[in-house]
């Protein structure tokens, strides 16, 4: 078999840890694991992690680069797999073992992963994709550094415009460039930046957790004032921040902030995640420039 040998390990790098943050965190994955063929639901795998359903799908995705629904896949397919090349268990016995309603639809996401069919893979024919259950491992190392500073700000309004996102197949990946390509577009970006005057500078990015699988995005600005036609409003509550810098171009050095932050910041800080809604703060300047300045607004308990 090709792929990840051993166990695959989600790193958290730093010099002190939290163990109780990555010990939750293992706690899901573990989950997972002893479920893979009951498909359990996002809430119940959340739950393990003491964490919201959309704040672990968020969080396993930042540090793995893939989503819980194709961890469970890879897995269960990797069983499948095995399974199929030790033993005499009808195909069609392993389809409904491994989740899959028809045989036809188990062969075309075997060979999606593993590059030949059921048939083939059960005459040695090519080769096979291993994906290991995956092991959150701290990797006692220093880091690239990483600035930020604590802020409490009270309650304050969001006036933007808000479009829901599905997370199934990662269609809110594909859909919120889009809708920040719209909104560029159109003027709404320029009238969000003359109406900005509250607590925060900028024009604001903000994921608001609907259910397991879907959010809303907003793209607003805090704003003061009357209500202004065409635009929805969205109370931010009193929190706690953690407040990070994003120095360069968009969207790389956004991404790499956020990955840095869930899997070095969060695991040595002694925070948790408030479960309320995360902010992304975008300058007017040009998005492409090397000097870019940009922040990340974190609840934090």
């Amino acid at each position: 078999m090709t792929g990840f040998s051993g166990e695959a390990r989600i790193r958290c790098k730093q010099g002190v840890t939290d163990m109780t943050w990555v010990g939750s965190l293992q706690a899901a994955i573990d989950y997972m694991e002893d479920h893979l063929l009951d498909d359990p639901s996002m809430e119940e795998i959340a739950q393990q992690a003491n964490f919201s359903a959309f704040h672990f799908q968020r969080t396993f995705a930042i540090l793995t680069e893939m989503s819980v629904g194709e961890y469970l896949r890879r897995r269960r397919l990797t069983l499948a797999a095995q399974e199929l090349t030790s033993s005499d268990t009808k195909i069609i016995d392993l389809a409904y073992k491994y989740g899959y309603e028809t045989p036809e639809a188990f062969s075309k996401a075997f060979r999606r992963q593993h590059g030949v069919t059921p048939s083939e893979a059960r005459k040695f024919m090519g080769k096979l994709t291993s994906y290991q259950r995956l092991v959150v491992q701290v990797n006692l190392k220093g880091a690239e550094p990483l600035n930020y500073k604590i802020v409490d700000r009270d309650a304050f309004e969001v006036a933007g415009v808000k479009r829901e996102f599905s997370l199934v197949n990662e269609q809110n990946l594909a859909g919120i460039p889009k809708m920040w390509d719209e909104v560029n577009a159109d003027g709404t970006d320029e009238l969000l930046f003359k109406l900005n005057n509250g607590p925060i500078k900028g024009v604001l990015g903000v994921c608001v957790g609907k259910t397991a699988s879907a959010i809303d995005y907003w793209i607003g600005t805090a704003y003061e004032g009357e209500r202004v036609d065409g635009l929805s409003v969205l109370e931010i509550p009193a929190s706690r921040w953690a407040v990070f810098e994003v120095h360069g171009p968009m969207p790389d050095a956004m991404q790499k902030v956020w990955k840095q932050i869930f899997s070095e910041w969060f695991p040595s800080s002694g925070y948790a995640h408030a479960g309320t809604p995360e902010l992304e703060v975008y300058s007017d300047e040009d998005p492409s420039s090397p000097d870019l300045y940009s922040e990340i607004w974190i609840p934090i308990k």
